[in-house]
């Protein structure tokens, strides 16, 4: 029996995404949801292209720290977003890199015409952050509700004491290791010898370029409105290396050799993100024009256990990426480089110019060579806007097909780290 021909794969349109203002945990969404925030997010996006009550193929979204109730996250929002009930929704998480995976996940699926048309976005709330109580009051609570006499009830508590009702809060921590992510990175900086300095300098150049867009007005049909904010409130206009160097090290406060502040981290923020994939053809009968193409991706992973860098993945998904599309960084026009601190992104840059790093983890007999400056985050990127941690690809993405399309330029190269010692990389092309 003759196996039946496969189609050519089909171009991955990007129409334009949707973002609600990203806000400094405890501020602006204090009384918000994931919920509600993804809702928010995908229903702009359904009202932007005339989407209210269609049906589109499939919405994959996904939250990193979310409640017990959020399981079928995705579907809830595309339904209170106001999508066609007939459209399916898929929940993900791939820490950090949820919504940028989900984009290229659907992305796939439309390539290869499984679909032909896609949202994929993303949601954290650490304002809503679920408290839990340990073990021991859980597993009473268990019993509790199952006992059905007075005694069996009164049993449930024999041996309670106070304290078992104390909260825990989520952990931070890198179960393999114990650290949080900024000790890890701590680590990093000093594998790499980045400097103090140059974290704040980089962190600096960050703010100044997103208050510049802010200023120009980049992100005004990018943002919808969410509990009546219009605007990223992490974004400092006022910052200067002075103010920077004054803070203290938050991660490393003991050694004396601590480099990572709040200046030169991305504070924990609270936002939303969405992005309107589609073929071609759908695209054009619908008359929507197409911003750019999400023409291909990678994600990786590293044995960070083992010394690696919890956040220098990133490095394997793009020297992945690149060699597969066959192309260098000579060919790529945008850097857009997700900033969960500032060093791990001159960790990074400096690992693809590093000999021993080059053959022995990515596996090239020559060094990829140095990234310019003024081709990296343009407009600022995470520790500007801050880290809503599912919804970062999703504004990156979104973020990166306008900018090509504004500045005509003709291609951007997406990456973003994540915890768990992986990353995902993107190319996306204008033409």
């Amino acid at each position: 029996m003759a196996l039946a021909k496969s189609p050519p794969l089909r171009r991955v349109a990007i129409i334009g995404s949707a973002r609600i203002a990203f806000c400094r945990a405890y501020s602006g969404y204090i009384e918000e949801t994931n919920l509600s925030l993804l809702s928010t997010a995908i229903g702009g996006l359904a009202e932007k292209y005339a989407l209210k009550g269609e049906k589109i193929d499939e919405v994959m979204a996904g939250a990193v720290i979310k409640h017990s109730r959020d399981f079928n996250l995705a579907r809830e929002a595309l339904l209170d977003a106001g999508l066609s009930p007939l459209t399916p929704g898929t929940t993900m998480q791939i820490a950090c890199g949820t919504s940028l995976q989900a984009a290229l996940s659907l992305g796939a699926k439309i390539a290869a015409g499984e679909i032909n048309s896609g949202i994929a976005a993303g949601s954290d709330m650490i304002s809503d952050s679920p408290l839990v109580f340990g073990d021991k009051f859980a597993h009473r609570l268990i019993r509790l509700s199952r006992a059905r006499s007075l005694g069996q009830r009164l049993g449930v508590f024999k041996g309670f004491s106070f304290g078992e009702l104390a909260p825990i809060a989520p952990s931070v921590a890198e179960p393999r290791t114990g650290l949080s992510m900024g000790q890890h990175c701590e680590l990093m900086a000093r594998e790499w010898g980045i400097t103090r300095e140059e974290q704040d300098a980089f962190a600096l150049k960050s703010h100044q370029n997103a208050a510049r867009s802010i200023d120009e007005g980049f992100h005004d049909d990018l943002i919808v409105p969410c509990a009546g904010i219009l605007k990223d409130n992490n974004v400092r206009w006022d910052s200067s290396l002075e103010k920077m160097a004054a803070m203290k090290p938050a991660f490393d406060r003991k050694s004396g050799h601590g480099t990572l502040s709040a200046a030169n981290s991305t504070a924990l923020t609270d936002g939303a993100s969405s992005v309107l994939l589609a073929s071609e053809e759908w695209a054009k009968e619908r008359g929507l024009p197409v911003l750019a193409y999400l023409s291909m991706g990678a994600v990786s992973a590293n044995n960070f256990a083992a010394g690696e860098g919890l956040l220098m993945a990133p490095t394997i998904a793009v020297s992945d990426l690149l060699r597969r599309a066959g192309i260098g960084f000579g060919d790529i026009d945008l850097f857009e480089l997700h900033e969960a601190f500032a060093a791990q992104v001159l960790c990074t840059l400096k690992a693809f110019s590093d000999r021993k790093y080059s053959r022995e983890i990515l596996g090239r007999d020559k060094v990829m060579g140095k990234i310019p400056a003024a081709k990296i985050n343009v407009k600022g990127s995470s520790l500007a806007y801050g880290h809503p941690f599912a919804a970062t690809g999703a504004r990156i993405l979104g973020h990166s097909a306008k900018l090509l399309n504004h500045t005509g330029k003709k291609r951007a190269l997406i990456s973003v780290c994540t915890a768990g010692g992986m990353g995902v990389a993107a190319l996306v092309d204008r033409t």
